[in-house]
């Protein structure tokens, strides 16, 4: 393992070698003690001064890549003006793993998919070309949006649906230089390259998330699932609402545990702009957000467990 100080000195290291980067490792550890990740080298970069959570220039926040989950999920900012990520985080694993996750990780989540995490297992997203045996076998807990005949394995997380809800933008660096990637922009449908995740080249660093204005929204996570604590979402629903009297002037629609990525849902939105809160206005709205859905042998109860999870987060919005 390699440590280091600073940005420069973690992106000349990544140079100079294969080598994936590590913080909480509440991810990378455990896909190494499965041997489903072996890196050649890690870079251990819980060093560098990325954990700041500061004003950005125009009145949103920034989240630096290595603040921890349980940081910005008690930041006062957080639960005042972006409510949605802060109980979105508060659903996920414990305590004690939020203390050591951090934004950064958790937006390179890797799947729960049990054919994935079996070294043992064929796997496309792990070995391409080998197949994809979900499919066919155990897919309860699978995608029904987003999927291809290659892959379809869930996005896990629940903070980076909230924060495809906030429409959040990803400040990444490299040996070449900086640029921003929205959010909506960052991960890929699996189709016929399920092992590419996301748009992150070689060699690239996230150093910070940024949130945009959200004065005048109000946002809600909402999350179905197994058991009340420790697990992941069945189905769960980010909503951000903008009001005016009772009309629906802005919203914004996020998916879990339905999609191969966080599910925005835009053909949804466009359907509640203008229209007065209702449950008969929400219920088409997610009935238009599943309208594309593909559900495999055993998943198919999540279609309408996430229009009605949907449905009840708009509700709650709204009251």
């Amino acid at each position: 393992m390699t440590r280091v100080a600073d940005v420069d000195e973690a992106l000349h290291a990544r140079q100079a070698a294969p080598a994936q980067y590590v913080a909480g490792g509440t991810t990378l550890i455990d896909l190494m003690r499965q041997d489903v990740e072996r890196p050649e080298r890690v870079i251990a970069i819980n060093r560098l001064a990325l954990r700041t959570i500061d004003a950005a220039a125009g009145g949103g926040l920034v989240l630096g890549a290595l603040a921890t989950n349980s940081e910005v999920a008690h930041h006062p900012r957080v639960r005042s003006e972006y409510r949605v990520l802060s109980e979105a985080i508060l659903s996920g694993a414990t305590t004690q793993i939020r203390n050591m996750a951090t934004t950064a990780g958790n937006l390179l989540q890797r799947t729960r998919c049990i054919y994935f995490r079996d070294p043992h297992a064929a796997c496309n997203k792990r070995e391409p070309g080998s197949g994809c045996p979900a499919i066919t076998g155990f897919n309860r807990n699978l995608a029904v949006l987003g999927t291809s005949d290659h892959c379809i394995a869930t996005n896990p997380s629940d903070q980076n649906v909230a924060l495809t809800a906030l429409e959040a933008t990803i400040e990444v660096r490299s040996a070449a230089g900086s640029r921003t990637i929205p959010i909506d922009k960052f991960y890929l449908l699996p189709a016929d390259t399920p092992q590419r995740e996301t748009s992150l080249q070689p060699g690239e660093l996230i150093v910070a998330v940024t949130l945009p204005p959200m004065s005048g929204w109000r946002s809600h996570y909402l999350k179905l699932r197994d058991r009340q604590s420790y697990e992941f979402a069945l189905a769960s629903a980010a909503v951000a609402v903008q009001l005016d009297g009772s009309t629906i002037a802005g919203v914004r629609i996020a998916l879990g545990g339905v999609g191969t990525i966080p599910w925005r849902a835009p053909a949804a939105e466009a359907a509640l702009r203008g229209k007065t809160a209702s449950r008969d206005a929400f219920r088409e709205a997610a009935e238009i957000a599943l309208r594309d859905a593909r559900p495999q042998s055993d998943n198919g109860f999540k279609i309408e467990l996430a229009k009605r999870c949907l449905t009840q987060a708009l509700l709650e919005v709204t009251a």
